[in-house]
Parts: C-alpha cells; sequence; structure tokens
C-alpha cells in the first residue's frame, strides 16, 4: 500500500539557525555547529513559516514513512545537541581486579583517548580513540565513573559503546563475570 502524503513538522527554536541544501542539513546554535548528510533518503523540506519546517513524501511505502520519521528525530537530536548537548555517564564495575582507567588526548588529532588496564587481571592495554567532538572526563563526585560529553548524539553514544565493546569478557561464562564498564546515565549537559 502507498501512502499518497506522509508529512511531518519540525519546530525550530529562536536560537537556533537551519540550513538545508541538497539534504545537507546544518545546524547552528549556542553551543556550536552540527551538519548531517540525508542526501541518501528523498525526503521534500520546506518551510512552512518562520521557525517551522515541514518534511514531506509524496506516494511512499511503508519504509519511506518510517525514514521521514527518522529524519525528523534525526534533526531533533542535531537541534538538542547544539542547545542542550549530551552528556553519558559511565560506571566501572569488577568483582576483584580494580579497572584502572587513563584519559588522555591525541596531540595530532585533538581527540580524547581513553585506557584501559587490568581488566580482569589482563596485562593488555586496551585503548580507545574517541569520536570527533567528544569530551572525556572522570567524575569528581563518583568513583570509578566516566562522563563522555559533546554535541553529537551520534558520537558521544558511539564512543559509549567503543568503550562497553572493548571490555567483554571473552572464553568464559558472562553470567557470572559482570566485569566492564558500562553506561549508566544518560542525559544533557545543559539540564534545565
Amino acid at each position: 500500500m502507498r501512502y499518497i502524503h506522509s508529512e511531518e513538522t519540525i519546530e525550530v527554536p529562536e536560537n537556533v539557525k537551519i540550513s538545508i541544501k541538497s539534504r545537507l542539513v546544518t545546524v547552528e546554535g549556542p553551543r556550536g555547529k552540527l551538519t548531517k548528510d540525508l542526501s541518501h533518503i528523498a525526503v521534500n523540506f520546506s518551510v512552512i513559516k518562520k521557525g517551522v519546517i515541514s518534511l514531506e513524501i509524496h506516494h511512499g511505502n511503508r519504509k519511506n514513512v518510517a525514514a521521514l520519521r527518522t529524519v525528523r528525530t534525526l534533526i531533533n537530536n542535531l537541534i538538542i545537541g547544539v542547545t542542550k548537548g549530551f552528556k553519558y555517564k559511565m560506571r566501572y564495575v569488577y568483582a576483584h581486579f580494580p579497572i584502572n582507567v587513563n584519559l588522555d588526548v591525541n596531540k595530532e588529532t585533538g581527540n580524547h583517548v581513553v585506557e584501559i588496564r587490568n581488566f580482569v587481571g589482563e596485562k593488555l592495554v586496551r585503548t580507545v580513540v574517541m569520536q570527533p567532538g567528544v569530551e572525556v572526563e572522570a567524575s569528581k563526585a563518583q568513583k570509578d565513573e566516566l562522563i563522555l560529553q559533546g554535541n553529537s548524539l551520534e558520537a558521544v553514544s558511539q564512543s559509549a559503546a567503543d568503550i562497553q565493546q572493548i571490555c567483554r569478557v571473552r572464553n568464559k561464562d558472562i553470567r557470572k563475570f559482570l566485569d566492564g564498564i558500562y553506561v549508566s546515565e544518560k542525559g544533557n549537559v545543559e539540564e534545565e
């Protein structure tokens, strides 16, 4: 079944400026600037009135209409990123061997680097390079906690996933060995 016309709208706050050129969405706000390439999705963008953007698809099937909602969510995440930012908190979980984490910044790229040592007593040093625009710091309020923050939700969540995946326990029963670094809290940098 085809839907003749499907439409979604996005409310744009006053302090945010959006420009869309050939489906390359650029969002500028108080925290910075983010871009997202949506050229692979056939969606029409139009401005209804000041501060309201319309996304529409003509003669789309169910998957096209679902993609329309996905585009709306992606642009909303960009708007939240440049106004509030995203913050993930990660906790170290260990039963016996304490996990040691060192934080550093790569001189050439400027990206943050996380080094994980003594995971399940192994001598191997695990290194994770954060996505561009993601800052990492050790929590001052809570022991054994990392705080990842940045403007792009995709970059922050991918960096958290990289840290969690490099600490997977292999060749042991994962119901018994629960060691690792896990996301404990998701939120925004600037809370209301």
